[in-house]
């Protein structure tokens, strides 16, 4: 069967398909993923459980990457959860939500896309149920996040930036120098 070219059987590749044995295959994964900052403050309690005002709510999110290694980065999702009424604060969460993500043998552009895009997708849902279990653990009921689509918004970062880099090119300074 080796000779008919059967996969299962045939132990010898063929070293004219790319067999070389260098570790020059693109390779990307999520190795560790952890809270690495928690904040949950309450400052009326307990006298704003009598509130009967509807809150309002401001989620804030930012996206962070370091390398900490060769080929490891630390993505961190940044999110604040704020809910106020005209009587004072309900609560205030801040939560940063690490993942440690390994890269290897990818061009810039893509290791960019995915700390900023891929990355961020990937520790969302872990990062929406540490906030639901705060704010529910902080005596209010549970704050669900929606989905996010963080390509489409690496996306319009990039096309903003891209404009903004286009408007200053095109108007240079004035001035007496």
């Amino acid at each position: 069967m080796a000779d008919e070219g059967d996969i299962l059987t045939d132990i010898n590749p063929d070293a004219n398909n790319g067999g070389n044995g260098a570790d020059n295959q693109p390779q990307v994964g999520l190795i560790s993923q952890y809270v690495k900052d928690l904040s949950v403050e309450n400052p009326n309690a307990p006298k704003c459980y009598q509130w009967n005002e509807q809150p309002q709510l401001d989620v804030q999110f930012n996206i962070g990457s370091d390398a900490v290694g060769d080929d490891v980065h630390e993505v961190t999702l940044k999110i604040t959860c704020t809910a106020k009424t005209s009587q004072g604060n309900l609560y205030l969460i801040d939560l940063a939500y690490c993942g440690l993500v390994g890269i290897r043998n990818l061009p810039d552009e893509h290791a960019h896309a995915f700390l900023f895009a891929e990355a961020p997708r990937l520790l969302f849902p872990f990062a929406r149920a540490v906030i639901a279990d705060a704010s529910r653990d902080a005596g209010f009921p549970p704050l669900m996040l929606d989905p996010m689509d963080f390509s489409a918004l690496y996306q319009q970062q990039l096309a903003a930036r891209a404009q903004q880099d286009k408007g200053e090119g095109a108007n240079p300074p004035a001035g007496n120098a």
